[in-house]
């Protein structure tokens, strides 16, 4: 569908046009985007590393190469998303997860399992991180807190979902079976509507962005001086460019911070079912580890969301990092199914924080119009935490047998992270000698 089509179906909708695309964005939540997610792989280090003798140094090394790969093409990738939109790159991507997984039932030789991840895995760490959360940020500012703890929520019911279909599949049918299933749903439901009714930003199809509900009555100065209080209105946009925004402190301490969290994240989760069973927990039980992980991310996000109204956004990621940090140190002590789920509570919170609040910074901190670049630019930043995390834990094992040193070492980093990012405060304007352009909202 072409942009005066969808610009005709806006114009006749009852509502904003943006919910279509916000609708859209949450459609991949539950198809393409936890597919590839370390908690689906998770449930099947188990049954492949057995069924081929490999080593879990050796499995992890596939997520790991898969962010390096993400690392690669994000800054192109961002750039892509501000010039084209979402639509295209959320429709192909969503293709190239769901064929890897069908392909990934076929593999014998850790070369294939290579060959079908690490592609599978670069699409989930970056297009579809940048193309959804781009397309929601260039489509809301008044309710963008919202909107962006709405897809946290949708995220986390996602990843609750899928690794537990995936457990009860490979119980049932094989591991084999599983990837091939979750693979052609993929394919079915998350292509075509990304491609057919994706807008890139609502002045593309002259619509007013994120418009206020009309108002049927004068408000009397008082109640608006209540409202004013409760949420403060933005009288301007201003909009950062790449360049600009790495000449501020804010653009390198949240770097930093999101590298620290998203490797304690990722180097966890993918291996805390693998730590339990190695304590004698079963199989099915300590799959329960990965959903508990993935839907404490569920009701958090309007949490977090609620939280930035009464604190700076730099004081909740604090706090986020924090419930990361003890959750990754919960879990290096941890050997039963009562003290795995407190632990796996603790880190899926503080990973909901840091999914939701690290979006949300970087969009009010730099603007709409060049934040595709900008993400492009960090996402590598946090992806290469979340590729050293994986690779260091599985190391680990295979040197000690045990994975507590390595989960120890993620909860110091990230609580130190959690201290330094206090300083990333939001700059106020472009940096001398050059200038930011200023739009104003309604």
């Amino acid at each position: 569908m072409d942009t005066s089509r969808r610009a005709r179906l806006a114009q006749a909708l009852p509502f904003y046009y943006g919910w279509v695309v916000f609708s859209i964005v949450l459609g991949t939540s539950y198809t393409s985007r936890p597919l590839m997610s370390v908690a689906v792989l998770s449930v099947f280090v188990v049954p492949m590393t057995e069924a081929f003798g490999w080593s879990r140094g050796l499995f992890s090394g596939a997520v790991s190469l898969g962010g390096v790969c993400a690392v690669l093409i994000s800054p192109y990738v961002g750039r892509l998303v501000d010039k084209y939109g979402a639509g295209v790159m959320i429709g192909a991507t969503s293709a190239v997860a769901g064929l890897c997984a069908m392909g990934l039932a076929l593999v014998r030789q850790a070369w294939e399992f290579y060959v079908l991840y690490v592609p599978g895995r670069m699409v989930f760490a970056s297009p579809l991180e940048l193309a959804t959360t781009t397309a929601l940020s260039n489509w809301f500012l008044r309710r963008r807190a919202m909107v962006l703890a709405l897809l946290s929520i949708s995220q986390g019911t996602g990843l609750a979902a899928m690794p537990l279909a995936a457990q009860w599949l490979i119980t049932r049918s094989g591991w084999q079976m599983a990837w091939t299933t979750l693979g052609l749903y993929t394919l079915a439901a998350g292509i075509l509507p990304a491609l057919l009714f994706m807008a890139r930003r609502p002045e593309d199809m002259g619509l007013e962005l994120d418009p206020a509900p009309p108002r049927s009555e004068p408000i009397a100065a008082s109640s608006a001086a209540t409202s004013r209080s409760a949420v403060p209105p933005v009288a301007t946009e201003q909009h950062f460019t790449l360049q600009q925004a790495m000449q501020t402190r804010a653009f390198w301490v949240l770097s930093g911070f999101s590298a620290a969290g998203f490797m304690a994240q990722a180097g966890v989760s993918l291996h805390h079912v693998s730590h339990y069973i190695n304590h004698g927990v079963p199989g099915p039980a300590a799959a329960i580890m990965a959903s508990v992980f993935a839907f404490a991310q569920v009701p958090t996000g309007l949490m977090w969301s609620g939280l930035t109204r009464n604190i700076p956004v730099r004081g909740a990621l604090a706090l986020a990092g924090l419930c990361v940090a003890m959750g990754a140190a919960g879990t290096a002590f941890s050997a039963s199914v009562w003290n795995g789920v407190i632990s796996a509570s603790f880190l899926g919170t503080g990973v909901g924080g840091l999914h939701l609040l690290l979006r949300l910074a970087w969009a009010d901190y730099y603007g709409r119009h060049h934040l595709g670049a900008i993400r492009g630019m960090t996402l590598p930043i946090q992806i290469g935490g979340q590729a050293i995390g994986p690779v260091t834990a599985g190391a680990v094992f295979d040197y000690t047998g045990t994975y507590l040193p390595a989960f120890v070492f993620f909860a110091g980093a990230v609580a130190i992270g959690s201290l330094l990012v206090l300083a990333a405060v939001p700059p106020s304007a472009a940096p001398v000698g050059s200038k930011a352009s200023v739009h104003p909202v309604a």
